[in-house]
């Protein structure tokens, strides 16, 4: 465990070579879904990405699908959205130019249940996206809620220490301390 200065691009840096992050900032969100603050983050444009989640970290079945995350300016490169989505709220077709290029993300009708991040508002996460994109080209992430199938969304600390240690989660970005597993 250490504390790291930038703990969003220490993250971005382990999604983009294939490590599945929990994100655990700031107090939960209320309600059903990961708004990034007890999130399950990873790269959205490995299709196995989603068969990975699925059986090693969420144990749940496999043909469940996974949301994207994207910075607010910018989502329309994307995503044929409407409006803003912070609450996961709006399903958007995936551009075509993208589909194939964000399969961990993109539905079997080609849509997606898009969460759209304001940096005024999520900054950690909207630098998270931002330093993801650095890396990679794009500003996507895989976001799930940061629980296992049948479990609540993890609360408190050892919750999400436990799941590091008891699934195949690769890492935990803790407020700003970066928990990893050894490989």
């Amino acid at each position: 465990m250490s504390r790291r200065e930038d703990i969003a691009e220490t993250a971005a840096r382990a999604i983009a070579r294939g490590r599945v992050v929990g994100w655990f900032q700031g107090r939960s969100e209320l309600g059903p879904r990961a708004l990034g603050h007890r999130s399950l983050l990873a790269d959205p444009r490995e299709e196995t990405t989603r068969a990975r989640l699925n059986a090693e970290i969420k144990h749940r079945e496999p043909f469940r699908p996974y949301a994207p995350v994207t910075l607010l300016e910018g989502a329309d490169r994307y995503f044929d959205l409407p409006a803003a989505s912070p609450f996961m709220l709006l399903a958007a077709r995936v551009r075509p130019a993208w589909r194939g290029r964000l399969p961990a993300v993109t539905h079997v009708d080609d849509s997606a249940r898009v969460q759209t991040v304001d940096p005024a508002q999520e900054p950690r996460l909207a630098r998270a996206l931002s330093a993801f994109e650095e890396e990679t080209g794009v500003a996507v992430l895989l976001n799930t809620s940061f629980n296992r199938a049948g479990e609540p969304i993890v609360e408190r600390p050892e919750d999400a220490i436990d799941m590091l240690l008891h699934t195949g989660l690769d890492a935990l970005a803790m407020e700003d301390f970066w928990i990893e597993k050894e490989t």
